[in-house]
């Protein structure tokens, strides 16, 4: 069956140009702004110790191993497994939720703008780069690679990931809305393989919508065996709102179209009691994301208004700044 290979080929190379368009405003930020402090943004010092080196001039004396030192009669220091090169896994999320955009774009395009910038940063920085793209109808894994082509590469694979379909409905009742929140709730992705997808101390970047089970009122559930993947990777969940989700225009009427419940929608903004349900759905929101991601600094939340670039330099500033106070 050629075809559906065709197309997968084609979509993988028309992300190639958009790829390289971010790879030379990574390659800008890491040079100019973040000022090769980059490694230090996503791991702490002395997470495990890998074997002793010899000292060399600008390495940190406070690593010297005096006992080693003392014995061979020349200074050696101990070194850290965080000195070895990064390994990125980013795990995709898609869902029907993401392709809701009030403006020019959905969440789903600033989603994929955002995990093609994370990836090209850990191509300039040459780290390992692997994803795990999880959907209704499936997943697909890569494995972290090294290399500036393999990782670009990788990339174009997921950005040029097919967007899950929408169902063409007429009408939904309420019990099939509420069935199709509970899917929601399923996740997609399938966490026992991650457990083993990447190396320990690995960084594990999850990006998706998060939503909160509207249904019941609760915050999303914790994944099942999340508190082992938390022990083996550094864990960060990144998240796409759009401007109406935060909060309703007050002043006016506004139809949209609700890719869950399949169909237009109505949303009054000048209804204080509309405008009060909305802003309880955002506070479960928020509050099943903080349940996920309890530290401030493991989690970021763009909206599709926003430079995502400049967001992802202001997360990684506020986590070096954190490192040093340490």
């Amino acid at each position: 069956m050629p075809a559906p290979t065709q197309s997968t080929a084609s979509l993988v190379t028309s992300q190639l140009a958009l790829l390289k368009q971010l790879e030379w405003r990574v390659r800008h930020a890491v040079e100019n702004v973040l000022s090769g402090e980059y490694r230090s943004a996503f791991r702490g010092r002395g997470m495990e110790f890998d074997q002793v080196v010899k000292y060399t001039f600008g390495d940190d004396i406070r690593d010297i191993d005096w006992n080693v030192t003392a014995r061979l009669g020349e200074p050696y220091r101990k070194k850290f497994i965080e000195e070895r090169e990064v390994s990125l896994l980013l795990v995709f999320e898609d869902s029907l939720s993401l392709q809701f955009g009030s403006g020019a774009q959905s969440k789903r395009e600033a989603l994929m703008e955002l995990a093609g910038l994370v990836m090209m940063l850990g191509a300039v920085n040459r780290d390992r780069v692997g994803f795990l793209y999880a959907s209704p109808q499936g997943y697909k894994l890569q494995e972290p690679v090294r290399g500036r082509g393999q990782i670009l590469h990788a990339a174009a694979t997921l950005l040029g990931q097919p967007t899950p379909s929408l169902e063409t409905r007429t009408t939904s009742s309420d019990s099939e809305i509420q069935n199709r929140e509970s899917k929601i709730q399923n996740s997609p992705i399938p966490w026992r393989l991650l457990a083993k997808a990447a190396p320990r101390h690995s960084i594990m970047i999850w990006l998706g919508d998060f939503p909160p089970n509207a249904a019941h009122g609760e915050g999303r559930a914790t994944p099942e065996g999340w508190s082992v993947l938390s022990r083996r990777y550094q864990t960060m969940g990144f998240r796409v709102d759009d401007p109406w989700e935060r909060e309703l225009p007050h002043d006016r009427m506004l139809t949209t179209y609700d890719p869950i419940a399949g169909r237009l929608v109505t949303l009054d903004g000048t209804s204080s009691a509309q405008r009060a349900a909305h802003a309880e759905w955002v506070q479960q929101r928020d509050a099943a994301f903080r349940e996920i991601f309890p530290a401030p600094l493991s989690r970021l939340v763009v909206s599709t208004d926003q430079e995502r670039l400049d967001a992802l330099v202001r997360f990684f500033h506020a986590r070096m700044a954190a490192g040093k106070r340490r």
